[in-house]
């Protein structure tokens, strides 16, 4: 596998797509499926008593207008992963840019739908994953797994509009981030809305918040004064999660205090594509509006999700970064939109 591939952790953070659904034919997702009484993931309270599923109409997606500017973008954090292409740390200098204060929700993707009627490749595929803990027994029974990482299911029905497979829906959780979202969805979706996605420089210059190689988007301590600030996994994974954060699986675009810039959920909650393809191998000088390689089969992403834990991928740190085949859709897997500035 080149350099320019991922290297071999993409299926414990979002699995790839197989040529075929592991082994079984490919299935276009028939309209209105209801097979399977499937149900989102059991409700807690996050501190003050906020529900996990707030319901009505998602926040309006305002851009926030970025000065751009020179960063050390990368680490050479002990916590990291070398093998990643986290580092070295380098001087990166960008231009103005806009960017979503929040990942793209269920409630902006079905206007987008509505407006374009635009089939997901998800739903071409007729199937997508899902975390096993969110599946009743007889929808796990039998479901077909990625080697070595069997808390993925592979769910024919599962897509956008139904996130937990045949059954589900998107009741209380219009205001949670889109996922079973391919690349190419997230791309086609940015130009509706006269955008793009970021490119992985401008992702992280806006996650950094105006901080200097700050391990997280508000600082280098995971949970100040035993705050929590993203959602993540606690407990122990991926038998066990505690919720103490608030949420199991995804919560709110809005959730929890936005960084310096404003923009929410830059750690966890989702993984966030990134327009970028990848590659680990970065040259230590300086660069001025980086756009990664011109090849390569894979697409970057960052920010981490609801699944990751310190003990297994520890990757909602602000550098960490990862890949997929920009065919691969996960239910911890959405996006953002970044914009040019405006010329005045």
């Amino acid at each position: 596998m080149g350099q320019t591939e991922p290297q071999g952790h993409a299926s414990c953070c979002t699995p790839g797509r197989a040529p075929q659904p592991l082994g079984s034919p490919a299935r276009p997702v028939p309209p209105d499926v209801a097979l399977l009484p499937l149900t989102a993931p059991a409700a807690h309270s996050a501190p003050g008593g906020r529900p996990t599923a707030a319901p009505g109409a998602a926040p309006a997606a305002a851009p926030v207008a970025l000065p751009g500017g020179t960063f050390l973008m990368g680490t050479d954090d002990p916590e990291g992963f070398p093998a990643d292409g986290e580092g070295p740390v380098r001087e990166v200098a960008l231009r103005p840019f806009r960017i979503d204060a929040h990942a793209v929700s269920n409630d902006r993707f079905a206007a987008f739908v509505a407006a374009t009627g635009h089939v997901t490749e998800t739903e071409r595929y007729g199937w997508s994953y899902v975390f096993a803990r969110f599946l009743p027994a007889a929808a796990r029974r039998g479901a077909p797994r990625p080697d070595g990482t069997p808390w993925w299911c592979g769910v024919q029905g599962a897509y956008w509009r139904a996130p937990f497979g045949p059954g589900s829906g998107l009741e209380g959780i219009g205001n949670h981030p889109v996922v079973h979202v391919s690349w190419s969805d997230a791309a086609a979706f940015a130009r509706w809305a006269g955008g793009r996605l970021p490119t992985e420089a401008e992702w992280e210059f806006a996650a950094r918040g105006g901080l200097e190689q700050a391990r997280y988007p508000w600082g280098d301590e995971l949970t100040p004064g035993g705050e929590h600030r993203c959602n993540i996994w606690q407990g122990t994974f991926p038998t066990h999660d505690t919720a103490e954060d608030g949420y199991a699986g995804t919560a709110p675009v809005d959730a929890f205090a936005p960084n310096g810039f404003g923009l929410h959920n830059m750690a966890g909650n989702v993984w966030e594509w990134c327009a970028d393809r990848w590659t680990t191998d970065h040259p230590a000088g300086r660069r001025s509006n980086p756009v990664g390689p011109r090849t390569g089969s894979s697409r970057v992403m960052r920010g981490g999700s609801y699944l990751c834990h310190r003990s297994y991928c520890n990757r909602y740190r602000v550098a960490a970064r990862t890949s997929n085949t920009p065919d691969s859709t996960t239910g911890n897997l959405g996006f953002r939109c970044a914009y040019d500035a405006r010329v005045s």
